[in-house]
């Protein structure tokens, strides 16, 4: 049986237990239904293989030894990440156009008793109803963004809002990254299909009647560009301004990347490309302070001379006034938790 997607919010309703994708890994490392794991029934090389012979040999010998390797890699998945599932367990199994492979695990799935079922379309109809959302159709959300210049803790309040119930949006969270010249994280950044989709299934699990917290960002977050409707939606969102001194910011932002001032190394290649915007003189300064491991001192460098003159050129150009200005003497949690009750009172959430 093969269930027909609706739409993105029906999806994430679904009542199964799991969400199987069956697609070769690089396949599913592009994009997938977010919460699905991957039990591929052909590798990147086998599918490669079958799809080489069907090509330039013959089809029925490639359909022959196709069946052969779903056959081999469904019993080493029934051994192995399913052979502790009961028979009350209900998987939802899809691949690239809803055909043979998914149809032929599912079959397998249901011949040990599951009541399995399958997406009609597969990847390809979960795609549409994405690309409907994030460039098609407007955001049916108000957005409120949170705005200030780099270390205001914005994304640490996003966190702070949603622990006291405000529905939110962290952008750089999907899209793993910081959202600033330093702001990578080990690991780097997914592939924008996949970005597409966390955004996608974020705004479909929230309630349009409420508010959504989204920090303030550019049109792009690392490599990543922010989806055509999302971006419109923040162009034209209202939003409360951030203000703390720069000593707080200066150590707000040494917390908030820990990880890369542990790798002075790292930290100081990464400083080298300012040469550009900077001179070379200056830059050297900050990579000295970076040696010395006066990080402090070099946030606060960057702040005032990097960042900063490019947050008031981009205020100069957006000519809106906030919900509200938030000045807080400090960032800790502490003084964060103070400030929320005054958020959700100026976003009248």
């Amino acid at each position: 049986m093969a269930l027909k997607l609706t739409s993105l919010h029906a999806l994430a309703a679904l009542p199964f237990d799991q969400i199987i994708d069956v697609r070769a890994p690089s396949e599913f490392a592009e994009d997938h239904i977010p919460g699905a794991i991957n039990l591929p029934v052909l590798s990147d090389d086998e599918r490669a293989t079958v799809g080489t012979i069907y090509v330039q040999q013959d089809r029925f010998l490639a359909r022959k030894v196709g069946a052969a390797l779903v056959a081999r890699n469904a019993a080493a998945h029934l051994e192995g990440p399913l052979a502790t599932k009961d028979g009350g367990w209900r998987p939802l199994v899809y691949c690239w156009r809803g055909g043979q492979r998914s149809g032929s695990f599912a079959s397998i799935l249901a011949q040990v008793g599951w009541r399995v079922e399958l997406i009609e379309g597969g990847y390809k109809s979960y795609r549409r109803l994405v690309v409907a959302a994030m460039y098609d159709q407007p955001v049916p959300h108000r957005l409120i963004l949170l705005d200030g210049g780099t270390g205001t803790a914005k994304t640490r309040v996003l966190a702070r809002l949603a622990q006291a119930g405000a529905q939110v949006i962290d952008l750089e969270e999907m899209a793993a990254h910081r959202g600033s010249l330093l702001g990578g994280r080990p690991g780097g950044q997914p592939a924008q299909k996949t970005f597409e989709s966390r955004v996608a299934m974020a705004l479909a699990r929230l309630d349009p009647a409420r508010p959504v917290f989204v920090e303030a960002e550019s049109n792009k977050i690392g490599r990543l560009i922010i989806p055509p409707s999302m971006w419109q939606a923040m162009i034209g969102a209202d939003h409360l301004r951030i203000e703390a001194p720069l000593a707080a910011r200066a150590r707000y932002l040494c917390r908030a990347y820990a990880d890369l001032l542990a790798d002075t190394d790292l930290l100081i290649a990464k400083l080298a490309p300012l040469r550009t915007y900077h001179g070379a003189e200056r830059v050297e300064t900050w990579q000295a302070l970076a040696r010395a491991g006066d990080f402090p001192a070099l946030a606060a460098e960057l702040v005032l001379h990097h960042y900063d003159p490019r947050y008031i050129k981009a205020q100069s150009r957006q000519g809106r006034a906030p919900l509200a200005n938030l000045s807080l003497s400090g960032l800790d949690d502490a003084d964060l938790d103070a400030a929320i009750p005054e958020i959700l009172a100026a976003a009248g959430a």
